[in-house]
């Protein structure tokens, strides 16, 4: 068992009615299921702002100016292929003005395409009743903190 870490930042995405976008991963190892924000690892020479717009627009194809230059940090701690990953890494936020935006997924990696399912815009108030753990635990902390004003305070 290897814990590693890898830096990271994540998007939350939001429509005009609050609605949260999430994906909804299988776990290569083992074949479980979990909800997340877009985003993923930050490259070498990389800030977490340029990780979480490149990452954003390479998951769902939304706009990545769209990402608004101001982070929380996160603490993770999570099972995923075989190995813990923990760490703190960046959440940001973006506002989109089309309810449910579609979402383009041309720019997977391959391993991505396998093991993405698919994606929710989700009701804040509905988290909890998703049928499969939403990573991080406590999401509805980070959206007060990133969006105080928001249905969630």
């Amino acid at each position: 068992m290897e814990t590693s870490h890898r830096p990271a930042a994540r998007v939350i995405c939001l429509d005009p009615a609050d609605r949260l976008l999430l994906l909804r991963w299988r776990d290569p190892f083992d074949g479980s299921w979990l909800w997340e924000p877009p985003g993923g690892g930050i490259e070498p020479g990389e800030t977490p702002l340029e990780a979480a717009r490149r990452e954003l627009a390479e998951e769902t194809g939304l706009d990545p100016a769209a990402v608004l230059d101001h982070s929380v940090p996160v603490d993770r701690d999570l099972w995923w292929n075989g190995g813990r990953h923990v760490g703190t890494e960046r959440f940001f936020v973006a506002r989109f003005g089309t309810e449910r935006p579609r979402l383009v997924r041309t720019g997977l990696l391959p391993d991505e395409r396998a093991n993405l399912d698919t994606h929710a815009w989700v009701v804040w108030s509905e988290l909890g009743r998703l049928p499969d753990p939403v990573e991080p635990p406590r999401l509805e902390a980070v959206l007060r903190a990133l969006v105080p004003d928001g249905p969630w305070s």
